[in-house]
């Protein structure tokens, strides 16, 4: 065999393995891409309907009071009282007495009663005070109803769910404007109480604190008035010393978080015990891990790490909450979430934070069973949520069975009460009922949202009435474990990125406190009339007509279906998607809050479901068509909702303010559906133009892109800085057309270079057999083609050339992938432009240090001949429909995304086996190898050290934001590093690891010393 033959195998075989190895990186990038779908139940609530709405009855005086003295029942009757003071008019005389079994307040949570009399004299007959303040609040929902207080005569058994939790509102959080002006402040901290702990001590202003306790009770009064008997308050570690902590106190002589620990607990100690005093249990609402500065040295110098599995690290949390209870016996326990912590819920200047550090099994247990523990000896309770949203090994905690039963199964302590949403994942339409809640021997309690953070902060009418029944009666059928609710009358999601609606104080905030009642009252009773309780929140904030009512009623029956239609994509949100290990949720194109996405992560894969939707025989366009349509529903579901509405006397609404804000919520709705719906027949038309190549889905995409534009600018005009109809955040979509736009340009540039590419590539070819070798550059063409292919011939083919063909030997395939980046890039990312070139010249300038006086035109012929075939893998799929149908098939085609990966890794490590190869003739094998790996280090460590001195996030989320592979929202509100799970080092890594290739190749380099004669 002779060494031409024995090199020939050799290539080949080299080729087979290095395709081999693509393969492998291409199923690897396949498994971490984790790309499928499965079909989701959905929940079946319902169907809304509008009852019969009856003439007001006006209340009657009420001209004795016949109740227990206690402050509970005190506020209780101010309540009732108001309520006859509020109501237009007023008819008749009542008293109203009481028999209570138990006079002094009790700890009893039957709070049954029955309601006996006629409309001039009506006793309460009571188990309990909570049966008589119950009582007495049905009474003051009756009139503020304006229905006959008799309709109540009669048993009223014990609320079905004893335990009714609220947040905290906007309790303490200021209305300030310039807040919410710009709309990009995407923190999930609240602020509440900003203005009342104050840096320096006495650390308390005491007017903010006076306005806030008022500002407390007010949110008590009305709570209670909706049927709510508990609190979650912020706070932990920001009202604890540590005084007692195991090894000693946590604080030094002097620290300040001391004196303003206990200055925080003297001032808020009255709030809480206000909520005692009223009956409302309050528990302290806290992330796990809480720390401070001076905390978190304590824990990792005790216990070498934040290790949160060992028993003795939670013995620090919890002394301090024996420290609390203690100090404030009105506390009532402690409500805890692992899964959600860090910047983003910090507040700046304030050296109270968290840090996501519970993510293992273990962990959880461990914390779990340390706070039971200690919650059962004080008498306390501890609630655990398991909102664990993908974080480590309890990430699936709130949807995965298994997960749940791993974490939770065997710790059935009777002071912990498990809290879960009622969806199998965050408060989106379209998730199915979360099973996780039917399962399990810890008591439970449900999580329900009644500004939908979601759904633009109960901005839009979002009457969930039909859906919360049904999920409870479906929950409590399987699990007599359930308790409770915890209602979010305000939080959820950032606070200042949205309408500044803030419950109880700014913008219309009467229209999400729909929810908040619908949520009480079914959580009292499941088979409560959800259709009478939207009928009494209408009488009781905008009118008292019956045919007023009715028409607010019936534009509230078609909320859901503006919702779900309009701002879901039906086929693609019914679906469970799973990607990148994440279940992303159903409305990826609207990424969290406010922003229109225009990546092609979301949007390829989007309308590829949409595309499969309507089944083989359906055809591509036919599922387009039907989510297309849907879009129009939603429209018309709101134009009609606005017709029913404007079409009432506005003389019969109680407030003219509260019906110019009913109709210009509705305006704003209806104007982005309608923008929403031009952006949906874009999008889905751009992914069947790169699908199909059709051209009459091309033309169907630029008529939908002037649509788009247009609706996108009347929108802007008219919402741009609306404080209460917000203008959606349209950065991203925008980015995303101008994308699109030059997708068609870039295909025909891409067709151009690819037969510049392959004349090149066949010129070589014909040149290495024929007398074409002869003509200008033809020379150049084959030391290409031979040194690519041949890369041991490099030498051979170089010898002889001429000035101008060395300098096409070089100028071809520097121009070709400078162009072939451009291109692939859309002339839009010069960051990645930068990064690649940047690394390729920094390679092929180190190999050419080390070449020294030898010919570098070996070298240059074989690296710049593959680049050259590397290129013209990227410009065939980039030849169909620009860089949008090539980021298309990544994302939608596996078995197009597998041969792409396996060509085009197989052809860039040739690169550098050729490299070395072409040098093997000159300076030997051992030798070449070395030049090639110095080089490939260097051509790693210098870009890695510019990514990581600028830093990882900021150079990825530029780099996002030029080419649109991921939601431009990522960087904005999570970070992409944060989303993807990458470390923050991972380009100092890199360096690293370039630095030790860059070693190695300079030792292989170095030349053999000559014996010693």
């Amino acid at each position: 065999m002779t060494t031409a033959t024995r090199r020939g195998i050799l290539a080949v075989v080299t080729a087979l393995v290095l395709v081999a190895l693509g393969l492998g990186v291409a199923f690897a990038v396949g498994d971490a891409l984790g790309i499928r779908t499965e079909p989701s139940e959905q929940m079946r609530p319902a169907a809304a309907v509008v009852p019969e709405v009856a003439a007001p009855v006006p209340p009657p005086e009420l001209t004795t009071l016949d109740v227990p003295e206690s402050e509970r029942v005190g506020v209780a009757v101010d309540e009732l009282l108001d309520a006859v003071a509020d109501a237009p008019a007023r008819e008749g005389t009542a008293s109203i007495a009481v028999d209570q079994a138990q006079t002094l307040r009790d700890a009893s949570d039957d709070d049954g009663y029955e309601l006996r009399g006629d409309a001039s004299a009506l006793r309460i007959v009571a188990r309990s005070e909570a049966g008589t303040v119950r009582a007495i609040y049905d009474l003051a929902a009756q009139v503020r109803a304006a229905a006959p207080l008799t309709d109540l005569v009669g048993a009223h058994e014990r609320s079905r769910l004893p335990l009714r939790m609220t947040d905290l509102g906007a309790v303490g959080v200021a209305p300030d404007p310039a807040e919410w002006e710009f709309g990009d402040d995407y923190s999930h901290a609240s602020k509440a109480f900003a203005a009342v702990v104050q840096p320096e001590a006495p650390y308390i202003d005491d007017a903010a604190l006076a306005e806030a306790y008022d500002d407390f009770d007010g949110f008590l009064r009305h709570s209670l008035a909706n049927g709510f008997n508990a609190v979650a308050f912020p706070g932990f570690v920001e009202f604890v010393t540590f005084d007692g902590a195991p090894g000693g106190p946590v604080y030094a002589d002097g620290d300040d978080h001391r004196d303003k620990a206990l200055a925080l607990r003297e001032a808020f100690a009255p709030f809480w015990e206000r909520a005692d005093e009223l009956g409302v249990k309050v528990f302290l609402r806290t992330d796990m891990l809480a720390l401070t500065g001076p905390l978190e040295h304590y824990l990792t110098d005790r216990f070498g790490t934040l290790d949160t599995e060992d028993p003795e690290f939670w013995d620090v949390y919890t002394a301090g909450l024996d420290e609390l209870y203690d100090a404030v016996p009105a506390l009532d326990g402690v409500l805890i979430r692992i899964g959600e912590a860090g910047a983003i819920y910090d507040v700046g200047g304030w050296d109270y934070y968290s840090a996501l550090e519970v993510t293992t099994v273990d962990a959880v247990r461990t914390m779990l069973e340390a706070f039971s523990g200690q919650a059962e000896e004080a008498d306390r309770e501890v609630v655990f949520r398991t909102w664990s949203v993908g974080v480590g090994a309890v990430g699936d905690m709130h949807t995965n069975d298994a997960s749940y039963e791993a974490v939770l199964d065997g710790i059935d302590s009777p002071a912990l009460i498990v809290s879960t949403k009622y969806t199998l994942g965050d408060f989106y339409s379209w998730l199915p009922l979360n099973h996780t809640l039917e399962q399990g021997e810890q008591r439970r309690i449900v999580e329900f949202q009644s500004r939908r953070e979601f759904e633009n902060f109960g901005a839009f009418p979002n009457d969930l009435g039909t859906q919360y029944q049904w999920a409870l009666q479906q929950l409590l059928a399987a699990n007599d474990r359930i308790e409770g609710v915890w209602v979010w009358t305000q939080d959820g999601g950032p606070w200042r990125a949205g309408p500044m609606s803030l419950y109880l104080k700014a913008g219309f905030w009467q229209l999400y406190e729909l929810n908040t009642q619908l949520a009480a009252e079914l959580a009292i009773d499941p088979d409560a009339d959800v259709a009478d309780i939207t009928a009494d929140w209408a009488r009781e904030w905008f009118s008292d007509d019956p045919e007023t009512v009715e028409a607010i009623v019936a534009a509230m029956t078609r909320s859901r279906s503006a919702i779900e239609q309009g701002m879901y994509v039906e086929q693609f949100a019914e679906q469970r998607v799973f990607a990148i290990g994440l279940e992303p949720p159903p409305m990826m194109w609207i990424f969290e809050w406010d922003i229109l996405t225009g990546d092609s992560a979301v949007l390829d894969v989007m309308y590829s479901i949409v595309r499969d939707s309507a089944g083989a025989a359906g055809g591509d366009a036919e599922g387009v068509d039907a989510a297309i349509a849907s879009g129009a529903e939603a429209v018309d579901a709101v134009e009609a909702m606005r017709d029913v509405v404007t079409a009432t006397d506005a003389s019969s609404w109680r407030s003219p303010e509260l019906r110019d804000a009913f109709v210009s919520t509705l305006d704003y709705e209806l104007d982005t559906l309608r923008l929403l719906e031009a952006y949906r027949a874009m999008i889905l038309h751009e992914g069947l133009w790169h699908d199909t190549l059709s051209p009459g889905a091309h033309d169907a995409w630029a008529a939908d892109r002037a649509a788009f534009e247009r609706r996108a600018a009347e929108h802007l005009e008219q919402y741009e800085g609306d404080l209460d109809h917000p203008a959606f955040n349209l950065t991203a979509a925008q980015l995303g057309v101008e994308r699109a736009e030059r997708d068609l340009v870039m295909a025909w540039l891409a067709r151009g270079l690819l037969v510049l590419a392959l004349a090149w590539v066949v010129i070589g070819m014909l040149a290495a057999r024929t007398r074409l070798v002869a003509k200008p550059g033809a020379a150049a063409a084959r030391a290409t083609w031979i040194a690519s292919t041949r890369p041991w011939r490099a030498r051979e083919s170089t010898l002889g050339m001429f000035d101008l063909d060395r300098w096409l030997l070089f100028l071809v395939p520097v121009a070709l992938l400078v162009a072939t980046r451009a291109v692939q890039t859309a002339f839009l990312s010069w960051t990645h432009v930068a990064v690649v070139i940047g690394a390729w010249t920094v390679f092929a300038l180190v190999l050419r240090l080390l070449v020294r006086r030898r010919s570098p035109w070996p070298v240059i012929a074989a690296v710049g001949g593959v680049v050259v075939l590397r290129c013209i893998v990227t410009l065939f799929a980039l030849s169909f429909t620009g860089p949008g149908g090539y980021w298309f098939a990544f994302w939608t085609d596996p078995v197009l995304r597998t041969a792409y990966i396996a060509l085009a890794f197989a052809l860039f490590v040739w690169v550098f086996v050729a490299a070395g190869w072409a040098l093997t003739a000159q300076v030997g094998g051992r030798r070449a190898t070395g030049f090639v790996l110095a080089a490939v280090g260097a051509g790693l460590v210098v870009p890695s050290v510019v990514v990581g001195a600028i830093g990882l996030e900021r150079v990825l989320t530029l780099w996002n934001d030029e080419m649109g592979l991921l939601p431009w929202g990522l960087a904005r509100i999570l970070g992409i590093t944060t989303y993807l799970d990458i470390p923050g080092e991972t380009a100092w890594f890199a360096a690293a690891f370039g630095a030790v290739l860059l070693v190695a190749g300079v030792l292989l380099a170095l030349p053999k010393r000559r014996p010693a004669s």
